[in-house]
């Protein structure tokens, strides 16, 4: 960040700086003496605080060997200069902060988005370019490429590129001594690398991360300069490497998609939404189970992290995800415990169903127990980081609403649709952490199990009336 994007200005308009610079003004000149003459002056020249004259000393206001003031008065007044520099070194401090706060926020962010995208993808080459494709937001680059490495075949597939060709052959060259290792590198200094390979020749610079799973490395990803002299940093590496982490686990998924038979890849895939004991039913049904938009009886539930975002703001973005994959592991294992099905993760947030796709019995009843056993099972979770940051606001509503494939030909999501479905988003949305807020309908339904608390009524987009809202107390 540049040192001009300092205001001396908006520094001296601060009223608490204003009367300190008076009182030490006021000082230099000594007792019995009036003000010392002096002036205020921003790199221009422009006076902010005094008067206009000539003066015979003038005393720099900087910041990291850049001006952008000046203090005009006599030798005394240097003091006045060191001050404002040290002011102006303290802003660019925050500054700086938070633009590296932005910064981190951006690559969770990207990462998010990234998991998002390669979920819901698996073809093979479409998965790869949008991993490059991303990766090149993060690090710059004239050159890039994601190559993958079959043992069985000893070929090597270029999935997706852009720039300068690369060639990978494990152990040869800078690129398959990495592949080889399975340790990532910044080599800022192509041609001076005794490993290069005639290939690798063409480039200044490059930064390459081994894609691995399982313990092993099936391939690289590899952001290059080869006309600008980019010095690429280790946060660039761990940048790639969060990258790499994810798009390893994409690009195996989408080749088991590939080679597997489509039976075996729905089946896992269902496995990670719906419990297991319903997957075979749902493969093997005769039309007990399906799976085609129809209006059913049930009840939804929306959990959230409160402040989620301000929470990990500080966390590198690789630890953020390992703490919600940890804590996602906890919470569908509730839900599933409990006769639920996830249908879908939004960022921290879980939707689940109960009465979907199979049938529930008491599933108000399931619902609320699932949420309890959710609230207290985060305190059990073996990291302090989680148990002391992650509170959770939970809605629960219930009702027919429409279950089922609903989207085009293309892409098809197994979702829910309907009034109950919006304000169980609601009442999660108000939440405070630990809290459980249910709707009348599953008060009513289980109101001699568990104990509530009326917690008023509160509107909702698309209803006339209010509704009326009930705590859960356990």
């Amino acid at each position: 960040m540049s040192t001009m994007q300092i205001s001396l200005k908006r520094l001296l308009n601060k009223k608490e700086i204003a009367a300190i610079l008076q009182q030490l003004i006021t000082g230099l000149a000594g007792a019995g003496q009036s003000a010392l003459p002096f002036a205020i002056a921003d790199a221009q020249g422009t006076v902010l605080m005094g008067i206009a004259g000539e003066y015979s000393h003038h005393h720099r206001v900087e910041v990291e060997g850049q001006c952008f003031g000046w203090v005009m008065g006599s030798a005394e007044m240097s003091a006045i200069a060191s001050l404002l520099s040290f002011l102006a070194a303290k802003e660019l401090e925050k500054k700086q902060l938070a633009q590296e706060t932005l910064d981190r926020y951006k690559e969770v962010t990207l990462l998010y988005n990234l998991s998002e995208k390669m979920t819901a993808n698996l073809q093979l080459q479409a998965v790869a370019t949008l991993v490059l494709e991303e990766a090149s937001k993060l690090i710059v680059g004239n050159s890039g490429a994601v190559m993958f490495f079959d043992p069985e075949t000893a070929e090597t597939m270029q999935l997706a590129s852009f720039g300068q060709e690369f060639c990978l052959q494990p152990g040869q060259g800078i690129i398959g001594t990495i592949f080889d290792t399975g340790n990532g590198e910044i080599v800022n200094h192509v041609a001076k690398d005794v490993r290069r390979t005639p290939a690798e020749q063409g480039f200044h610079s490059l930064v390459c991360a081994p894609l691995k799973s399982h313990n092993r490395t099936i391939g690289v990803i590899i952001i290059a300069s080869s006309d600008l002299p980019i010095s690429y940093t280790a946060a660039d590496l761990k940048r790639l490497n969060a990258v790499a982490s994810q798009a390893a686990a994409a690009i195996e998924n989408a080749l088991l998609h590939e080679n597997k038979l489509r039976e075996e890849r729905i089946k896992s895939n269902l496995e990670r939404y719906v419990p297991a004991r319903l997957v075979q039913a749902i493969l093997q049904s005769n039309g007990e189970i399906s799976l085609a938009p129809v209006r059913k009886e049930i009840s939804v539930l929306f959990s959230d992290i409160r402040n989620f975002t301000s929470q990990c703001e500080e966390l590198e973005p690789e630890l953020v995800v390992g703490y919600l994959n940890e804590y996602f592991t906890h919470m569908v294992d509730v839900i599933f415990y409990h006769q639920g099905t996830v249908n879908k993760f939004v960022g921290d947030m879980i939707v689940a169903l109960f009465g979907a796709p199979s049938l529930v019995e008491n599933n108000q009843s399931c619902a609320i127990e699932a949420a309890i056993a959710m609230q207290q099972r985060i305190q059990t979770i073996p990291i302090t980081w989680i148990r002391e940051n992650f509170h959770t606001g939970i809605g629960i509503s219930s009702g027919k609403v429409i279950v089922g494939n609903i989207g085009s030909p293309q892409h098809m999501d197994y979702t829910a649709i309907g009034d109950e479905v919006n304000t169980a988003s609601r009442l999660q949305s108000i939440a405070k952490g630990g809290q459980i807020l249910v709707t009348r309908s599953v008060y009513e339904a289980t109101c001699d199990q568990f104990q509530f608390k009326d917690f008023g009524s509160i509107n909702v987009k698309g209803k006339k009336n209010a509704i009326e809202v009930f705590e859960v107390v356990y």
